[in-house]
């Protein structure tokens, strides 16, 4: 999963409550042990190396869709949900913000130690991610978060960030070992952060020439690596808006989930029974289990599955969040017997959607969807981090 950009990410300093929390950790448990049925543990690692991927899925968590606090609370979920089920997934997950990306290199060594991996190669690995991201580049962003992510099979990708007070933004930087040859020479899978202007980047491959320069003072040679590709641009405002979702794809999900049904479509007869808005869920975490790379340059329109912990688009439906959670959860315990059907079914949903939206010509009122999303809020559970969500006036006039 290749591609190039830059991503701004705006500060944000909120705190993810615990009832949140909780259900991030089991929908991201999900998503991993449904991609490690289906595509194997190193596709993992090949996924979260991906910037437009990570924020969709931080997206469908029920995270604010454009944020800096995607980075530390998916990965924080991930690796309370994953790492005690590591053995049997063959992933495991390090280091964390602030103080625990000091522990990265102890938990490595540990891991080394139950896998047989080179602990000291994993650790330098990790050392050396930072210190590029830190020192040879120099962009103004100050590292805060480190997580290293490895399977059992060696492969590792990292995922760190930076912040920068000058400009209230931070900068999220992937690595990915799979094409690593040097920690020198454009070693990058993906940087993403705001363009602030000229920088510093020793480890620009056409600074070749200053690096020589530098390690010849130091008495040392340069290392070789791989290629800087992909950076994402994410907005300052805090509101999704019809800019940022490709109106066809959305279009194509609500008109499945909420007019068409899945009784009208073979294959997908073992998902009858879900209401209209879970189906509308279970479409977009679906399309993240098994999506092709190009369905990622719209994270905003993985916010429709369960809203934002800020009310943006709408509140996070808890009661719908919950319910996807379940089909998953089943469909990934039966596939782990050998039945394999509701999973299939699952991955069809997605195959489904994406031929209605060759066809599909967006009709719907963007602004209405999501007030329709807010007024019906208080029936799925909605919750913010302000409150629960009330009934609109009219209906809460018709209840007395």
């Amino acid at each position: 999963m290749r591609r190039s950009g830059s991503a701004d990410l705006p500060l944000h300093y909120g705190y993810v409550p615990t009832w949140l929390a909780e259900r991030m950790a089991k929908l991201g448990l999900a998503v991993v042990e449904n991609i490690v049925l289906d595509y194997g543990k190193d596709e993992v690692l090949r996924r979260l190396s991906d910037p437009f991927w990570f924020q969709s899925l931080g997206a469908v968590m029920g995270m604010d869709w454009h944020s800096s606090g995607i980075t530390t609370s998916v990965m924080g979920a991930l690796k309370r949900a994953v790492n005690p089920h590591s053995k049997e997934l063959g992933i495991y997950i390090c280091g964390g913000k602030g103080k625990y990306s000091k522990q990265t290199p102890d938990e490595l060594l540990r891991v080394s130690e139950t896998t047989g991996l080179d602990g000291n190669h994993l650790v330098r690995c990790s050392k050396l991610s930072a210190k590029v991201d830190n020192t040879a580049i120099q962009d103004g962003f100050q590292l805060y978060t480190h997580n290293f992510i490895l399977s059992s099979s060696g492969k590792w990708a990292v995922i760190q960030q930076g912040m920068s007070d000058a400009t209230s933004t931070a900068r999220r930087y992937h690595w990915h070992s799979e094409q690593l040859n040097s920690f020198v020479d454009d070693p990058h899978t993906f940087i993403y952060g705001q363009n602030a202007g000229l920088i510093l980047n020793m480890a620009d491959k056409k600074a070749e020439g200053s690096r020589q320069g530098v390690m010849q003072i130091a008495g040392e040679n340069p290392e070789r690596m791989l290629k800087e590709i992909n950076k994402l641009v994410m907005p300052s405002h805090h509101e999704v808006k019809a800019k940022d979702v490709d109106l066809k794809r959305l279009g194509a999900v609500l008109w499945l989930a909420h007019e068409k049904q899945p009784k009208d479509f073979e294959g997908l007869l073992l998902l009858q029974g879900l209401g209209p808005r879970t189906l509308q869920s279970l479409a977009l975490v679906s399309e993240v289990i098994h999506g092709t790379p190009s369905r990622f340059n719209d994270p905003a329109r993985f916010s429709f599955a369960h809203g934002g912990k800020d009310g943006h688009p709408f509140p996070v439906p808890t009661k719908v969040y919950d319910e996807t959670i379940g089909v998953l959860q089943t469909a990934i315990h039966k596939a782990k017997l050998g039945l394999s059907e509701k999973s299939e079914a699952i991955k069809r949903l997605t195959q489904v959607v994406q031929r209605a939206e060759e066809n599909f010509t967006p009709n719907a009122n963007f602004d209405k969807v999501i007030q329709q999303e807010h007024d019906n809020s208080w029936k799925y559970g909605g919750r913010t981090v302000f409150g629960k969500s009330k009934p609109p006036i009219q209906q809460q006039l018709k209840l007395f």
